[in-house]
């Protein structure tokens, strides 16, 4: 196996190998290193890195296995954590120049749980600034591409995640989701991003009160994402809207035939293009081949949906970053001062009408949803947005028509905005421009193992996303 093969060995795979002592730690982390280092200059997936420190760690965790010591989840698996969330002693960015010399006094309810599990947190991965677009790129630390093809995005927020998943440069990562900023650089990237239910994941005061938030992990596999959500998910002390008790998913699940999943390629309210499309059908094909019962249905939505999940925002995120504008608007970006601004804006009046139209679109989609064990649409609506996209200035079309040039190019804040509905991201292929595409499974309000069943067989059907040369990026 070769250094390249080991970057892109699944994560439950190198446990295997660790425990048997056919895979050392610090062989794994060596070649993450090495390729992180090869890549560095075409990707920029990392902010901060600690590879010092994660080889003296990697060396204690080759240690345990070798003496046959009781080992940790994760124990020795470099795990990329997105530069939003907090480590002791280590500097968090939120990808803001504000925050380039923040040094963190607490860590992170879910990164402690990582740590806790074993997990070797090798590298911070890039966020636009503040989470604040769909896109990866900021003043403080430049642009995140995509490793897939360079020109593109990777996605955002979490696109530094899904570009180092991509180019082989962490084993797992985490994301976090208030509009679809773990699933749209899954999608971009080609990887598997997890939205867990509102609750399910904690996070830090005073977003984990923001039903729009989701935290969750992101993986070259299905099954890798499992291992990761099994660590993060639970109560939390610290988080009131954590549930309980904890959910721990399986990794074997029964076949989907019989399974009713319902589709749409639009959400009734997208354009989405003939590549993205095509991607999505042949997908559902699978589905069918697998025995279940693949229905088109009409949302019932109407257009505006994108728009009231975005006065959301405003209200919410939108007014936090307001507060920055005094003192440090000169140092933001413009994306993030865009956001700010309307968040100062905002009023109750049009928070309240956000809530309106959510519960509006509850009222058909919950209806048809529990006719259905699923329902799948497109990630994102095309793959052609440019690395450094800049949703305050730039514009974007789909089919000849203009969206919203913040997320409007992606059908995932819906999904927020119903946010107790489970919703895994997986790949479905790659557009001509060589950019992968992927799919939304969509379960009914907490049944995540509905989605990670549906997932499961996917990708069992399709084969290994990264299995070999040719389903890799050429880097």
């Amino acid at each position: 196996m070769t250094d390249l093969d080991l970057c892109y060995l699944p994560a439950h795979e190198a446990l295997r190998r660790f425990k048997a002592r056919t895979l050392s730690p610090v062989e794994l982390m060596e070649a993450v290193i090495a390729r992180a280092e090869a890549v560095k200059d075409p990707v920029n997936a990392f902010t901060f890195t600690h590879f010092d420190e994660a080889m003296h760690l990697a060396r204690k965790a080759e240690a345990r296995y070798a003496r046959g010591a009781r080992t940790r989840p994760l124990e020795g698996l470099p795990i990329g954590i997105k530069d939003e969330s907090e480590i002791a002693g280590k500097p968090t960015s939120s990808g803001s120049l504000i925050f380039r010399d923040n040094v963190a006094e607490r860590t992170s309810t879910n990164n402690a749980r990582i740590l806790a599990a074993g997990g070797i947190v090798h590298a911070r991965t890039a966020t636009p600034e503040f989470s604040c677009a769909g896109t990866t790129w900021t003043r403080a630390w430049g642009v995140t591409r995509n490793p897939w093809n360079p020109a593109f995005t990777c996605g955002g927020s979490s696109g530094g995640s899904g570009a180092s998943l991509a180019a082989g440069t962490s084993a797992i990562c985490t994301g976090s989701d208030i509009g679809g900023s773990i699933r749209i650089p899954a999608a971009a990237c080609g990887v598997v991003g997890y939205k867990p239910p509102y609750g399910r994941n904690p996070d830090d005061p005073p977003f984990n009160l923001d039903f729009f938030c989701h935290t969750g992990p992101m993986a070259r596999s299905v099954q890798d994402a499992i291992l990761l959500q099994n660590i993060m998910c639970g109560p939390s002390p610290t988080d009131i809207s954590t549930l309980r008790p904890k959910l721990r998913l399986p990794t074997d699940y029964k076949p989907v035939k019989g399974m009713k999943i319902a589709w749409s390629l639009d959400l009734g309210v997208f354009e989405v293009d003939a590549a993205v499309r095509r991607n999505t059908l042949d997908a559902l094909e699978v589905f069918r081949d697998l025995g279940a019962t693949v229905e088109e249905v009409d949302t019932g939505w109407k257009p505006g949906t994108l728009e009231a999940g975005l006065a959301y925002l405003d209200h919410i995120f939108g007014a936090y970053l307001s507060t920055l504008l005094a003192e440090h608007g000169d140092e933001m970006t413009s994306y993030a001062r865009q956001f700010a601004e309307r968040g100062g804006r905002s009023t109750a009046a049009d928070f309240v009408a956000s809530l309106e139209r959510i519960a509006e679109m509850y009222e058909s989609f919950g209806p048809m949803i529990e006719r259905h064990d699923l329902f799948i649409c497109p990630t994102n609506g095309t793959t052609a947005i440019p690395a450094d996209h800049d949703q305050s200035r730039h514009r974007i079309q789909i089919n000849g028509k203009e969206v919203h040039p913040t997320i409007g190019w992606a059908l995932t804040t819906p999904f927020n905005m119903l946010s107790r509905c489970p919703v895994l991201s997986v790949p479905t292929g790659r557009a001509p421009d060589g950019v992968p595409t992927g799919m939304q499974i969509v379960g009914r309000t907490y049944r995540d193992a509905d989605v990670f069943r549906a997932g499961m067989a996917y990708e069992s059907a399709r084969g290994a996303w990264y299995g070999d040369a040719r389903h890799r990026p050429a880097l």
